[in-house]
């Protein structure tokens, strides 16, 4: 029986995340746009697929749909024949293509990066766990906002902690997770936030 292939699956990191047209840029969103460029790098050389999901935050808001600031950031931007998967909540399996989309290309491992760490990649990361998916979290690559009770860092760290070892396994961007996917673990084991407008 042929091996379940594994997808990137980048979240939300849209125009509007990092300009500062609106709100503050993501925290340290040049550095996670490195990281993110490397995981690409690293997928497209490895043949894994890279599956896009993009936020719509409705009309008016942020990542209003068909706006410049609702695109995906131009220097992570999908090639040609990768899949983008659009959303309207936290959860991007929900009400959207994706269970379908890895479905037909036979992806049960999903390596998550993006954005916002507290919101669409917790929700997306616990409701890929539920649905049987093998999910790797990659530690340093997602970002969010301060909010009025943790810092940006802190909520990033809280995020690694309470999905990894639940609802995920941990991997640092520098640890070349897809030259280690094969060896992705199933996790063991057994949470609001300010969103900005922007529910990623």
């Amino acid at each position: 029986m042929a091996q379940p292939a594994t997808a990137l699956l980048v979240v939300d990191l849209q125009l509007g995340m990092f300009n500062g047209e609106e709100i503050a840029p993501i925290h340290a969103g040049d550095a996670l746009l490195v990281r993110v460029q490397a995981l690409l790098a690293q997928a497209r050389a490895a043949g894994a697929r890279v599956v896009y999901v993009r936020h719509d935050s409705g009309t008016g808001r942020l990542l209003e749909r068909g706006t410049a600031k609702w695109q995906i950031h131009p220097a992570i931007a999908p090639a040609p024949d990768e899949t983008i998967v659009d959303k309207r909540t936290p959860d991007s399996f929900h009400e959207t293509t994706l269970s379908a989309e890895l479905a037909a290309i036979g992806v049960k491992h999903l390596i998550v990066a993006g954005a916002q760490s507290e919101v669409c990649v917790d929700t997306t990361c616990r409701r890929a766990f539920s649905l049987g998916f093998d999910v790797t979290l990659v530690s340093d690559a997602h970002s969010t906002w301060d909010n009025a009770v943790l810092n940006a860092d802190q909520i990033i760290r809280h995020t690694n902690e309470t999905l990894g070892g639940r609802f995920a396994r941990l991997i640092s961007s520098d640890a070349a997770p897809f030259a280690a996917a094969h060896r992705a673990a199933e996790p063991t084991g057994s949470v609001s936030s300010t969103d900005h407008g922007v529910r990623s």
